[in-house]
């Protein structure tokens, strides 16, 4: 009998969009439909799940007001692996979970999370964090922090924090589908992110790094630098 892990038959991506409004973004088009160089966030996240050919499907999660531009974002794709949308929840705990109801039918292996205003995710990065599922319940993209981290009151400095072991996380996140289900049907509340969720079930996460170009895009000035990313900015490109 061979000792070699046994590949997961199945990985889908569920885009989450609607667990904000983007608010702090202040426009009245959410963040994830904003054009960049004339495609939006959204439509690049999923060009780029739609070239896997490991993806077996996609489920979006828009909210119910902007079917529309959901529309509009995925107009000429003609994929059969890209799904009817659901509509997310109060919270983005509510609309994972909505997702992961849509998707249960379809009995996927794996699940993958990301966030739609994450325009710039990369096939290596999707595929670091598949590979990692094999042997893993669990894994997400991240990024070790190398700045100095200082805790304020207000505008004033009052103390240093380690940054040692410290990670900034990124999606998508990969998860068993049925982990991560039992996870979301047990948890009270809402969480910054689907990892939160499995661990506070005693689930063992792994990471895989992710890419300094795989920011979310959150406020004006992220969509300015988005707009620079694509066109190649060179002394962007070296801030990163």
């Amino acid at each position: 009998m061979s000792d070699s892990p046994v590949q997961p038959k199945k990985v889908t991506a569920i885009l989450v969009v609607a667990a904000g409004r983007g608010r702090r973004f202040g426009s009245d088009v959410p963040k994830q439909y904003l054009p960049i160089s004339g495609i939006c966030a959204f439509r690049r996240c999923l060009d780029t799940f739609l070239d896997l050919p490991e993806v077996s499907c996609i489920q979006t999660v828009i909210h119910r007001d902007d079917q529309q531009a959901y529309a509009q974002a995925i107009e000429g794709l003609n994929d059969s692996r890209l799904l009817p949308a659901s509509f997310g929840g109060e919270t983005r705990v509510e609309s994972v979970l909505n997702g992961l109801t849509a998707l249960a039918s379809h009995k996927p292996d794996t699940v993958l999370v990301h966030d739609g205003a994450r325009a710039f995710v990369t096939q290596r990065i999707v595929r670091d964090v598949m590979a990692a599922l094999v042997q893993s319940d669990a894994a997400f993209a991240a990024l070790p922090v190398v700045d100095a981290l200082w805790r304020a009151e207000g505008d004033r400095a009052t103390s240093p924090v380690a940054r040692d072991g410290l990670w900034r996380a990124q999606t998508p996140q990969g998860f068993r589908f049925d982990v991560l289900r039992e996870a979301h049907l047990a948890y009270q509340g809402d969480a910054a992110d689907d990892v939160e969720i499995v661990r506070a079930m005693g689930t063992q996460v792994k990471i895989v790094h992710g890419d300094p170009a795989n920011f979310k895009i959150t406020t004006a000035d992220d969509l300015q630098r988005a707009e620079r990313f694509v066109a190649g900015d060179t002394a962007d490109k070296a801030q990163r």
